[in-house]
Parts: C-alpha cells; sequence; structure tokens
C-alpha cells in the first residue's frame, strides 16, 4: 500500500512539473478587451496567432470608455486594445499601463443605410438633411459619444456637414458600435454611422449599404493599445503580433490602415 502511495505521489509531482512547462492554453490565457469595432477582423487574427504560436487569448468586446474605467477599476485585462489614442493614454498617465502603447490600426468612419431605408445613401449625407425634415427619417443609429470614439467621430461629422441640430432629437445611442450595428441590422433606425469594418463585414454587407464619410470631416481614428501593468509573456506576444505583417495584413483587408 505504501509503495502504491509513493507511486500515486511521484505520478502527480510528475504530472505537475509537465504542466508547468506546457505552453499557454485557454485555460491561462490573458483578458484582452477590445474595442467593438474589431469585432470583425478580430477572429481571424487570433486564429493567426494561435497557428503562429501555440498560444490563446480571451477576447471581450465593448466601449473603448467601458473599458478604460474597467481596468482603473482592477478589471483583470492584460491588453487593452482601444478605438481611439485618448482612453488607451489616460490608462498609461494614471499609471495602470506600462507606456503609452502603440498605434495599431487607423480606422475609417461609414455612413450605412439599411435595405429598404427611405433615406438616400451617399458620402456627403445630401439626403440625411432632407429625410429628417420631411419625416422619412425616424432613427439615426450612433454609438454613444461619450463612450465610443466612432460615436465622437459620427458627431465631428455631423457638425461638419451642419446637420448635427437637425438630427439630434432622432438620435438612438448605442453602448458601443457593436450594439449600433445592430440597430441596423434589424431595422431599428434608417440609417447610422458605424466602422468601416462593421459594415463591410459579414453581418451587415449584404444588408444595405454605405458609403465612407470623408476622413477631412472627423479626427483620425488612431487606434491604439497598451500592456496593462502585471501582462503576462502571452499578452506580450500578442501585443508584438498585432503590429507585426500577417496582423497588418488582416487588419488591410477589414478596412483599417496601418500606422
Amino acid at each position: 500500500m505504501r509503495t502504491l502511495s509513493l507511486r500515486k505521489a511521484l505520478a502527480a509531482l510528475w504530472l505537475a512539473a509537465s504542466a508547468l512547462t506546457q505552453p499557454a492554453t485557454a485555460q491561462d490565457a490573458p483578458n484582452v478587451a477590445v474595442a467593438a469595432n474589431m469585432s470583425a477582423a478580430m477572429p481571424a487574427i487570433v486564429d493567426a496567432f494561435a497557428r503562429a504560436t501555440g498560444r490563446s487569448v480571451k477576447i471581450a468586446y465593448g466601449s473603448s470608455g467601458n473599458f478604460r474605467r474597467q481596468i482603473a477599476q482592477g478589471a483583470p485585462f492584460q491588453l487593452f486594445l482601444s478605438a481611439d489614442e485618448a482612453f488607451a493614454e489616460a490608462l498609461a498617465k494614471d499609471g495602470h499601463a506600462e507606456n503609452a502603447g502603440a498605434v495599431y490600426a487607423v480606422g475609417r468612419l461609414a455612413f450605412f443605410v439599411p435595405q429598404g431605408s427611405p433615406v438616400g445613401i451617399d458620402n456627403k449625407l445630401k439626403d440625411l438633411g432632407a429625410a429628417a425634415a420631411d419625416g422619412r427619417l425616424k432613427r439615426l443609429a450612433i454609438a454613444n459619444p461619450d463612450l465610443a470614439p466612432y460615436g465622437r467621430a459620427a458627431r465631428e461629422a455631423l457638425e461638419h456637414a451642419g446637420l448635427w441640430d437637425t438630427v439630434k432629437n432622432k438620435l438612438v445611442l448605442g453602448e458601443n458600435v457593436g450594439q449600433t450595428a445592430r440597430f441596423l441590422a434589424t431595422g431599428e433606425a434608417q440609417a447610422g454611422f458605424i466602422p468601416l469594418a462593421l459594415a463591410a463585414g459579414p453581418e451587415l454587407k449584404t444588408r444595405g449599404a454605405w458609403a465612407t464619410v470623408p476622413e477631412s470631416w472627423h479626427a483620425p481614428l488612431r487606434q491604439r493599445m497598451v500592456l496593462i501593468k502585471g501582462a503576462g509573456d502571452t499578452a506580450r506576444r500578442f501585443y508584438d503580433f498585432l503590429l507585426g505583417p500577417q496582423a497588418q495584413a488582416l487588419l488591410k483587408q477589414h478596412g483599417y490602415a496601418s500606422p
């Protein structure tokens, strides 16, 4: 009996030691906070990272503003991919991130009109104001400008076109661009502003038409990422991978420009 117990103890020790030498698995994959506009591009990037390294990451999508607050309050993320620079830089300034990080992509804003909408589509928004005035436009979907950089860009574009005061009482605000895209996919809004990557993505590209908003109509959508203090090796590898040629090529395929 003692010999059997000893063998069991040695086997348990061997299994424990063996586990320490194995590559990262889903159980110890780091939590990564990712801006919702990246939901179309990120699955392919995560798959490519897993094939290249044998490691995995756990992705959570949401608004950059909410993630910034949650991380500052101690949420267990190791890497934050923001939809703009300000929220990421704020974490670095407040001492929650290791440094100011890096810009990993530059996004574009799209004006999207679902199938069957009475609103005309063009990148100068010529029919949008008329549709708001004559009643064809009931709801215009944008992400909350206080939480989502693409929502802020939408407001800036509408202000540039002189339409903000005309449409602001018709706005339906998504907590993030993912929710905004759902308003458009379900027809709850007759038009809206979302990232080009989502407009051209698999969920929406067959459900409507879109036009890319001129870049000069809003502040640049420079998307920055930061490593959170205490980040582990897998998070650091994923950070480097995102800046590498394979991930950058995938981002370009989804409508992003390289930094």
